[in-house]
């Protein structure tokens, strides 16, 4: 953390939903940022904002860019405003955080770029969980060559994505919704960070077996990079098996499950009421229930198992496992202080010092044109060659 007399960054709030009620403990956590305002169209959630915070509430991102006292805009809109909300932001001179994915088009990322370029603002796009601590200690590991080129990566998760409440549009692939636009770019930031960067093709299928959510919840990919290294991804948000079983039962926000013990999924009778049940949860909602407890250890996404010409090495929430000639050892991290900590960090940096993030707009599009890849090679049957990737830094 920063001492208390460095400078804060003043961020606005683009959306105060779930993806804010997750970063929430990052940024209360870290004395580098300081929340001073936040859009939103539900009034309950700008009341409390206002409470907790003593912020300003908008009722929209238009008078939100507009307010001289913000230095960075989170854009944490649904992902089809995403294009709409961080030009505007830039055109006040605002630095952008943007939430996964960046935009679900190509087109839109090449003006996401454009619009922080000709401002000369800085852009981060995150949170995926590339930048969690034991993601960030592989790659340390590998980069030290003490055991070779990585050739081959497993990632793997179940959940219960599909079921948990959803609007309308998150089971609308169009509109960026499904286990693709949602949970593969997390995996696939993951893999390109590990390997290097650049996809050159992806064969994929997806799949999509309940009527009453049409889009994808699950997936199976298959990614060749121009080094030479391949890595395959697993994902599955039906709600049976859960993956956590293979991290000593921690949880993706590092907290401490108890087996298979999840509460009965709520029934609907219309999308319009799960809608309502989503927002009642959600940020000011009257059931929101902020999380107080401390994560057990880091934040993570699943099986992680990277094979190197001299070793294997696994990601675990408190550290890596390192896999070599026949025996095993364990590379500890210590607990995070706050979670997703990494993601102000390289905001910090960039804003800041004037450093290049590595989580820029080239390389959010590069991530998305692996997600639109797979969802193409699925729909056609057939490898997808990319041409939008970027070697890591």
């Amino acid at each position: 953390m920063s001492p208390p007399d460095q400078r804060k960054l003043r961020l606005g709030v683009a959306g105060l939903g779930r993806a804010f009620s997750v970063m929430l403990p990052t940024f209360t956590g870290d004395a580098r940022v300081s929340l001073v305002a936040a859009a939103d169209p539900r009034a309950e959630a700008r009341r409390r904002f206002a409470a907790d915070f003593g912020g300003k509430g908008y009722e929209s991102v238009d008078e939100l860019c507009a307010d001289p006292a913000i230095d960075v805009v989170y854009v944490a809109t649904p992902h089809q405003y995403h294009a709409q909300h961080a030009a505007l932001a830039a055109r006040h001179g605002k630095h952008l955080l943007i939430e996964k994915p960046i935009a679900l088009t190509l087109d839109d990322c090449t003006a996401i770029i454009a619009a922080a370029r000709n401002a000369g603002v800085q852009l981060v796009v995150g949170h995926s969980h590339s930048f969690d601590a034991p993601v960030q200690r592989l790659r340390e590991l590998i980069a030290s060559g003490e055991f070779g080129a990585v050739r081959m990566i497993n990632a793997l998760n179940y959940t219960d994505y599909l079921y948990r409440p959803r609007r309308a549009e998150e089971l609308d692939t169009a509109q960026g919704g499904g286990a693709v636009f949602n949970q593969a770019a997390h995996q696939v930031d993951i893999v390109r960070l590990v390997a290097g960067g650049e996809v050159t093709s992806v064969r994929a299928a997806t799949g999509a077996w309940d009527r009453s959510r049409p889009t994808e919840g699950a997936y199976a990919a298959l990614l060749t990079f121009a080094n030479g290294a391949f890595a395959s991804l697993t994902y599955n948000g039906y709600g049976h098996f859960d993956s956590d079983e293979l991290q000593g039962w921690i949880g993706e926000m590092g907290q401490k499950k108890t087996p298979y013990a999840a509460a009965p999924r709520p029934r609907f009778g219309s999308t319009q009421d799960e809608t309502a049940f989503k927002n009642a949860h959600n940020y000011g909602g009257r059931d929101y229930r902020p999380s107080v407890a401390q994560a057990a250890t880091h934040q993570h996404f699943g099986t992680l198992l990277v094979s190197c010409e001299r070793g294997d090495l696994r990601a675990m929430p408190n550290g890596v496992m390192i896999y070599q000639n026949g025996a095993v050892r364990f590379d500890e991290l210590p607990p995070p202080a706050a979670p997703r900590a990494q993601v102000i960090d390289e905001l910090y940096r960039a804003v800041v010092h004037g450093e290049s993030p590595l989580h820029d707009g080239a390389w959010a599009m590069a991530t998305l044109e692996v997600l639109l890849g797979i969802l193409r090679s699925a729909q056609e049957g057939r490898d997808v060659a990319l041409h939008h990737q970027v070697r890591v830094p």
